[in-house]
């Protein structure tokens, strides 16, 4: 819902890199965060701080009752006469806690007042103007305020993240306990990160998230002592899961992957993954056959592992982020542009043995390409700019951070790109002011990064 007062200042989004920490809860709910989603939700979640238009005129000048912020998470706890407890959870309350919450009976005010504050109808529409952080704090107001709050619709893109510690409770015995999910399931959470678990924990979540066999459509695991044998459990168990990320994850092997990945999965994320080779590409190529998107960061891929992808694949797979894959050559480029001749997104970020040969490679058999991020790729020069320009036409992002060879020659080629909406030249030491200038004719141009 748009705002009606555009010339207030936007408050603070959420922190830049996307994670909210949730106050702790003595039941142990209260430890998740939630990380940011989709641009169009960042942008939904973050409203210009002014008072909505759907308040009433009674309620906007009374000068006992502050006005709405989002400066202020407590402002509209405060309007309905209840304060949030310190410390409360930011995930959901047990029967006990929602039962000490406030009722309209219990709120101050005239009777017109009261009811306007527990409007449904109104709350539907005022709650969009918070963040997610904040619509956590505001949830615990009143059994209303939870109730509309509690809509699936409100948190839609955004993903919990749960450490491994949050997700049991010590019991007075010594004993752990794992936490109820039920808050999460509520609100129909189709995403999580689990940071630091292990089989055990993963299984424990399957048995307590109601959601986790056909709900549960992404899944991320970060700095996991994950095995073979509790991800083929966890891929079996978990029907729903179309999206994976493994990131530092370096208990599984490539035999597990042969054992548990299936063609459901259409996205997969694997980084700083020391077992993935190029067995484990061969695994991907030839069990994911609906496979759209893969972003890989291992050290060990070489050229070869690029020649292992079907004619499927070369149909379905549009995006393709080899990171810091030092092994891969021109080669390597070679392979790649054969067998995925579709992408719409590639980035040979840190790939430091491609040079203009590989860019040429790519410029002639990749005319889909929308964006293309060749940043740390030491032997890039104005060469490869020419290719791009020659033959990329449909191109709208370019990234060229730390390419150190590119000057302001190359930049004379890219001005002649009509296509090109972003373009990114950090820390490129031998662009000058001349160079700027040739950027001056490119009127499609809306983003520019010269930051070093």
């Amino acid at each position: 819902m748009s705002n009606p007062r555009n010339g207030d200042t936007k408050p603070p989004c959420l922190p830049r890199n996307g994670l909210v920490k949730i106050p702790t809860q003595p039941n142990g709910l209260g430890s998740a965060s939630i990380t940011k989603g989709t641009p169009a939700v960042k942008n939904r979640l973050c409203q210009p701080s002014s008072v909505p238009a759907i308040l009433s005129p009674v309620l906007a000048h009374r000068s006992d009752l502050p006005i709405p912020s989002l400066a202020s998470p407590l402002s509209l706890a405060t309007l309905a006469g209840v304060a949030s407890p310190p410390g409360a959870s930011l995930v959901g309350l047990n029967a006990s806690e929602s039962s000490e919450q406030a009722s309209p009976e219990r709120l101050p005010g005239s009777p017109s007042e009261r009811q306007l504050a527990v409007d449904e109808k109104i709350l539907n529409r005022l709650f969009w103007y918070f963040s997610a952080c904040e619509k956590c704090v505001l949830a615990q107001v009143c059994k209303t305020w939870r109730r509309v709050l509690y809509q699936p619709k409100f948190w839609v893109g955004l993903t919990p993240v749960l450490h491994t510690k949050e997700l049991y409770n010590v019991l007075p015995g010594g004993e752990k306990e794992f936490v109820s999910l039920q808050g999460f399931a509520v609100r129909g959470f189709d995403g999580f990160c689990l940071v630091g678990v292990s089989d055990l924990d993963i299984c424990e979540f399957i048995d307590n998230y109601p959601l986790s066999k056909k709900g549960v459509k992404s899944i991320s695991l970060k700095r996991s002592t994950i095995t073979d044998a509790g991800l083929e459990v966890m891929l079996e168990q978990m029907q729903g899961v179309v999206r994976l990320e493994l990131s530092g994850c370096n208990d599984f092997t490539e035999a597990g992957l042969w054992s548990s990945l299936n063609a459901r999965i259409t996205a997969l994320s694997v980084s700083d993954c020391i077992n993935v080779a190029d067995d484990a590409i061969a695994a991907i190529s030839q069990l994911l056959p609906n496979l759209t998107e893969l972003n890989l960061q291992a050290y060990h891929v070489t050229d070869t592992a690029l020649a292992y992808f079907t004619a499927k694949q070369g149909y379905t797979t549009h995006t393709l982020r080899l990171n810091s894959c030092w092994e891969i050559t021109n080669h390597g480029v070679v392979n790649m542009v054969h067998s995925l001749p579709n992408l719409s997104v590639l980035s040979l970020s840190g790939c430091s043995k491609v040079t203009d040969d590989g860019v040429e490679l790519v410029a002639e058999n990749l005319r889909k390409l929308r964006s293309l991020d060749l940043s740390w790729c030491p032997r890039i020069t104005d060469m490869a700019l020419e290719y791009i320009a020659c033959d990329l036409h449909k191109l709208e992002e370019l990234v060229l951070d730390r390419c150190v060879r590119i000057t302001d020659t190359g930049l004379s080629y890219l001005s002649t790109m009509s296509s090109l909406r972003s373009l990114y030249l950090r820390w490129c030491c031998q662009v000058q002011d001349f160079g700027l200038k040739h950027l001056l004719s490119m009127g499609s141009l809306r983003l520019l990064s010269l930051a070093g």
